[in-house]
């Protein structure tokens, strides 16, 4: 009998329609929820799909691809399989600023400079740039979520970050071109705007091969303007100045020595340059050079280093920086630091930063600052941000830590839509304050500022759709076949955090004092003895159970009672005397027969294990 197919029909019989009852059947079976309408912190695995492509690669790289859909494509993915590269060519142009200086001959062109806002890039660029460290940085940087993923979670430059080491605007009108800029409009825009003849303008564009202009161009044709010059003359030099600042700075490309001319249409009307949102199109062009130098075959890594350079040092003091104590904080923070190039490695940089935990991070880096420079509503902002055509997404609840919140399972990152619809972005972008995560998004602050907390669920996650570890094993110094040379799971990472999220509740109860309420009390302490709890079932789960020796007779975790309120003591009131010395009795044939006395309480377990380390440590220094 021939076999029958899904329509109802075999093989060998005419084809029919199928029924209305059976094409019901199908739409139902074909109707499945829209994943933009799914909740990623209800689902944290994202609901994927059983026919999505699963990685099963490195134990440094992702396991679930729901995220990281391209990951194999990536440096991180080429060096754990063994092809490495050498530290990134870094395009940094902090040297060539000095050459064109404002001095007082040409106070109306600073005055001008002043009004944009672009006046403090004058003095916080670096001159030097550490290649193994912007290089190591940028190997753990994720074009998808435009975030840098640590051993311990996601981090990344954001708006607050632009604004306090900069001090440059952050609002404002986005930046972008209606179209790509040709040769013949480069030469129109050089002769109106800067006033040069055709002949020269064609020369020009034509050495650079690309509509743009070289930087020692500029200097050579317009530095020698000052004061005394025509007005005409200070407007040309004014924009040409503006034109070798934001060269040199915010959108340094790779070609080390130009800058495009289509920037120059911004300083067109110099009345409006001030009304441009600077910091976001910095932010946005930094985040598409650092996604183009996560591909194998790319050698130079451009935009302003400065920034990434400086958030390096904010975010990893004890690692890589190196402070001014002459630094004041009513200047910008990347004059915090003395630039300079670390002695390490790019795979020595690769191995500290893979053993980093969340202690030596400062995640809130500017709580001195925040007099000078308060945290800017638009840092809350989630949507996309532009630079002329290119456009990246921004996403603040990646990194909530960074901001002082318990950081969640964020929802999937999104794709920004093309640059050719600029007018819905700049609608969008006009309206941001709309767009900024709510209290609910933001969720619960941590406990104590600092602290870079998390959910639990969040690191078993991250786990699972990151890669945390880049160095592979076989490359680390000191090498060895032992567990410790591995990657370590999320279950110790998920350990670490419950732990330092208990501490955190503890230095919260005890700054407090004496005067909280019993309720108070009993929930913090509920609270914490879960939490420890849940760590220490977690890192049971991943260890060799050994035996236990017979003379142990407390009870287990399991069987103990879940909280004993007598049991909790506060400790003694400081002191600057040292605890009295307890002296034993003298032997029962000398002493006379004591009184007979109540019997007194019982010492606490405090007072107990305190007398008994005060008499070790006296019988040791004797």
């Amino acid at each position: 009998m021939p076999p029958r197919t899904r329509g109802g029909y075999t093989s060998s019989a005419p084809r029919r329609r199928p029924t209305g009852s059976e094409r019901r059947r199908r739409v139902q079976l074909r109707e499945v929820e829209p994943a933009a309408d799914r909740d990623p912190v209800e689902h944290p695995q994202h609901d994927r799909d059983e026919t999505e492509e699963v990685f099963e690669g490195a134990p440094g790289g992702p396991i679930d691809k729901c995220i990281l859909r391209s990951f194999d494509k990536h440096i991180a993915a080429k060096i754990w399989v063994g092809e490495d590269r050498a530290p990134l060519k870094l395009v940094n142009h902090g040297a060539k600023l000095q050459l064109w200086e404002l001095g007082m001959e040409r106070s109306r062109i600073y005055e001008t400079v002043h009004r944009s806002g672009l006046a403090p890039l004058t003095s916080c660029s670096h001159r030097v740039a550490s290649r193994p460290m912007l290089s190591a940085f940028c190997e753990r940087w994720q074009p998808k979520t435009t975030t840098f993923h640590m051993p311990f979670g996601e981090m990344t430059i954001t708006l607050d970050d632009v604004a306090s080491i900069l001090h440059i605007p952050v609002t404002g009108s986005m930046i972008s071109f209606s179209q790509p800029l040709h040769a013949d409009d480069a030469n129109a825009l050089l002769v109106e705007l800067l006033g040069t003849t055709d002949v020269e303008a064609s020369r020009e564009t034509e050495q650079c091969r690309s509509p743009s202009v070289r930087l020692l161009w500029l200097r050579d044709h317009f530095s020698t303007i000052t004061d005394a010059s025509s007005d005409d003359d200070i407007v040309f030099a004014t924009r040409a100045f503006l034109l070798h600042l934001v060269g040199c700075t915010l959108f340094a490309d790779k070609s080390a020595t130009s800058v495009a001319v289509v920037y120059l249409e911004l300083f067109r009307d110099l009345s409006m340059v001030g009304s441009y949102a600077w910091g976001a199109a910095c932010l946005a062009y930094l985040y598409r050079q650092l996604s183009i130098a996560t591909r194998f075959e790319v050698r130079q890594l451009g935009g302003y280093l400065t920034l990434l350079q400086a958030w390096i040092y904010e975010h990893f003091p004890e690692m890589f920086s190196s402070p001014d104590i002459s630094y004041t904080e009513s200047r910008p923070r990347a004059l915090r630091w003395r630039p300079h190039v670390i002695p390490d490695s790019l795979p020595s940089v690769r191995e500290r930063l893979d053993r980093l935990q969340i202690s030596e991070v400062c995640w809130e880096p500017y709580v001195d600052h925040r007099s000078e420079h308060p945290l800017p509503d638009i840092a809350w902002y989630s949507g996309c941000i532009k630079c002329g055509q290119v456009v990246e997404p921004y996403h603040p609840e990646r990194v909530l830590r960074q901001f002082g919140y318990i950081q969640t399972i964020p929802p999937r990152p999104f794709t920004p839509p093309r640059p050719d619809r600029s007018i819905l972005l700049e609608q969008y972008w006009e309206r941001w304050t709309d767009h900024v995560l709510t209290d609910q998004s933001r969720g619960r602050r941590c406990h104590y500022s600092g602290s870079g907390e998390s959910v639990p669920e969040y690191m078993p996650w991250y786990d699972r759709i990151s890669h945390r570890i880049v160095q592979p094993p076989q490359l680390r110094s000191a090498f060895t076949t032992d567990a410790r040379s591995f990657p370590p799971s999320h279950a110790a990472s998920t350990s670490d955090t419950h732990v330092a999220r208990a501490f955190s509740i503890l230095g919260h109860l005890i700054s407090g004092g004496r005067e909280q309420s019993a309720d108070v009390i009993w929930a913090a302490l509920t609270e914490v003895h879960g939490i420890l709890a849940g760590s220490a079932e977690i890192a049971a789960s991943h260890s060799t159970p050994s035996p236990a020796p017979a003379s142990h007779s407390s009870p287990s975790p399991a069987t103990r009672p879940f909280f004993s309120p007598p049991s909790f003591v506060y400790p003694p009131p400081a002191s600057d005397d040292p605890p009295p010395l307890v002296v034993p009795p003298p032997p029962a044939a000398v002493a006379p027969p004591a009184p007979a006395a109540a019997p007194s309480a019982p010492a606490s377990d405090c007072t107990a294990s305190t007398t008994v380390y005060v008499r070790s440590k006296r019988k040791k220094n004797t």
